[in-house]
């Protein structure tokens, strides 16, 4: 079943880099790269079709040894078992003929802009992430109260561990003060939103949260280790990794701002260095996520598939920008 799955959730994967990056693989990789190397981990890969969260969700729910694509075709409250044809292979070309009107929302005029794709990418990202956490959540919630509490998710950490509080990067120090920036409410444990920022503190939306990250980012860009940057430290760092990212967003005939325009407009006080709450406007760039992989990763799709450069995306576009399906298929397996 792990091999069946693991083809079918690819292939589904896929179908937007399939359509729109078949000749530019190199750049995509550096996208994922350039943030996993921020974050230290590889990240999820942006996930455009429901087709995918569905059977992804299938195959937790079903019993071991079933097909999950002969359960997708079963379940009797979807839709998605019309999309997989002989040799259960999936119809890609009808799945991007489905997807196309869900993505061309605002306004429904028969494109996909830019911003639509964006918004589309990191509304499926949001969900996964989500579904993720609450899976977590009730894996590490030993007494099933609906929360996490600090020992529950770390038991490996002792009371005497906790006492000497030592801030190493993951010593238990450390991780309580995660914690406790990720706990809004400040009650102690974490409910599901708040474990979510625990999970995905680069994606969070918390103050005290996104504080804590750039304190952390801040450790090796701040050299003389008074806990603000100057002006040296900021181009010399923060500015390098801002605008390895902020090529990404711009167009071809904008330029990224200058290292000096940028810090005058982040220095909110004028003294000329940079504190951590000061470079909260640029903290996608310096620690992205999961939804700034999204958002950047989907910049680089539509550029790509957009062939009269007119910023959006025609049905016949994207489908000029299919591949045979069949080359990502291993039929045996299926």
């Amino acid at each position: 079943m792990a091999k069946v799955v693991v083809y079918v959730l690819l292939t589904v994967a896929f179908i937007f880099l399939i359509l729109f990056a078949p000749r530019k693989q190199n750049q995509t990789e550096s996208i994922e790269g350039l943030i996993s190397s921020r974050i230290g981990r590889r990240l999820e890969l942006p996930v455009f079709d429901p087709l995918v969260t569905r059977i992804e969700r299938l195959s937790h729910e079903k019993e071991a040894g079933t097909n999950t694509v002969e359960a997708a075709k079963e379940d009797k409250d979807d839709t998605f078992a019309e999309y997989f044809v002989q040799e259960r292979r999936l119809n890609t070309t009808m799945r991007i003929k489905f997807l196309f009107p869900l993505l061309d929302a605002s306004p429904r005029d028969g494109f996909v802009s830019l911003k639509e794709l964006q918004t589309w990418m990191m509304q499926q990202t949001e969900d996964n992430m989500g579904y993720r956490t609450a899976n977590e959540l009730e894996l590490q919630d030993k007494d099933k109260d609906g929360v996490i509490t600090f020992e529950e998710y770390l038991p490996q950490f002792s009371k005497q561990d906790i006492e000497r509080n030592e801030k190493g990067h993951g010593e238990a120090g450390w991780w309580m003060e995660k914690f406790k920036n990720s706990d809004f409410d400040h009650n102690g444990s974490l409910d599901i939103e708040e474990f979510n920022n625990f999970l995905h503190p680069e994606d969070s939306r918390n103050g005290d949260i996104q504080r804590w990250v750039l304190k952390e980012r801040m450790t090796g860009m701040d050299t003389n280790g008074d806990g603000k940057l100057e002006y040296k430290e900021f181009v010399e760092n923060a500015y390098k990794m801002y605008k390895e990212f902020a090529k990404f967003e711009k167009e071809e005939d904008e330029s990224v701002p200058t290292p000096q325009l940028l810090f005058a407009e982040l220095d909110r006080d004028k003294d000329r260095f940079l504190v951590a709450d000061e470079l909260r406007p640029i903290l996608h760039y310096l620690q992205p996520g999961e939804m700034s992989y999204a958002k950047y990763y989907s910049t680089f799709l539509c550029h790509e598939a957009d062939e009269d450069k007119d910023g959006k995306l025609s049905l016949e576009e994207m489908l000029h920008h299919e591949l045979d399906d069949e080359d990502y298929f291993d039929h045996d397996e299926l």
